[in-house]
């Protein structure tokens, strides 16, 4: 996987420490550095010690053909002597494998901050959408159009990923999926755009056509979902209770969407609420749309 110079680089903090991670842009996903973890879990400073650590449980884990050794990839991170070297890097399974191996409290603690923290990007993507319910933007987004479904994008992203709002240029896929070829993407917003948008069916046909066109290299279904509720408050003065529809049910109903939207709609219109303006709806909403693509 060859990254590129402007390779976005996040660093989150546990206990002070850092723990870096590069952003797969093919992937669209986050690497985070195994020393940088394993230097959080064993408490230690010295770079060489975490390291003698890491060689002596890798080849541990090696022996024990733990899937965590083979899902790790090697990138170039900073090391310490300034250079920028080849390091090993896991996912964000593989992290949580990883912490697995460590005993104690320390571990489970890391864990629960890694799977969710106000400090990772989708801490804070959260927040920014929980601020949404009470700012005078919500009033100036477009309804419909792919610029609104961009403005949307942008207040949740806005400073946590550079391509905030940003149509992207590269194709992607998920599990063998390929959203829309990004050559076209233009012209596929636009036809979007032009689907009606005044019944429940309209309006979930044009939902699902969204997010086969995906827009964005990462967040397509939390900008969407929002995207849906408000065509839904302005044509039918309704919204979705996402609490209703477990996750597993709506990721089935997403994937088959595109050939048979029947499950999609039953569960949407089973969650319908006319509870527009209800600030907790609005809330559990969003923990419900962000726990959606959690573990992906």
């Amino acid at each position: 996987m060859a990254m590129s110079n402007n390779t976005k680089i996040s660093i989150r903090f546990f206990d002070d420490r850092e723990v870096r991670a590069v952003w797969d842009e093919e992937n669209a996903k986050w690497w985070f550095s195994v020393l940088d973890i394993v230097a959080v879990l064993t408490d230690q400073d010295d770079y060489t010690r975490t390291r003698n650590y890491w060689k002596y449980l890798k080849a541990k884990l090696k022996k024990e053909n733990s899937e965590v050794v083979s899902i790790t990839t090697q990138l170039k991170l900073l090391a310490p002597d300034g250079k920028k070297r080849l390091t090993d890097m896991l996912d964000y399974n593989g992290i949580i494998a990883l912490g697995k191996q460590f005993p104690g409290k320390k571990a489970n603690r890391f864990i629960e901050w890694f799977t969710f923290s106000d400090e990772s990007i989708d801490g804070k993507s959260k927040t920014k959408a929980y601020a949404l319910f009470e700012s005078s933007f919500i009033n100036s987004i477009e309804v419909g159009t792919s610029k609104g479904l961009q403005q949307i994008h942008g207040y949740l992203f806005g400073g946590l990923y550079d391509f905030a709002g940003q149509i992207r240029q590269k194709n992607i896929s998920k599990g063998g999926f390929q959203f829309a070829v990004s050559h076209f993407l233009g012209g596929t917003l636009k036809q979007i755009e032009e689907m009606p948008e005044t019944t429940l069916n309209e309006i979930i046909d044009k939902y699902i056509e969204m997010n086969i066109a995906h827009p964005f290299m990462d967040g397509n279904g939390r900008s969407t979902r929002i995207w849906l509720d408000l065509m839904l408050k302005r044509s039918m003065k309704k919204c979705v209770d996402w609490s209703k529809i477990g996750k597993t049910e709506y990721m089935n109903a997403m994937i088959e969407s595109p050939i048979d939207s029947t499950t999609i709609k039953a569960l949407i219109e089973g969650a319908l609420t006319n509870k527009i303006n209800d600030r907790e709806m609005f809330m559990k909403g969003i923990d419900y749309s962000y726990y959606y693509e959690e573990n992906e």
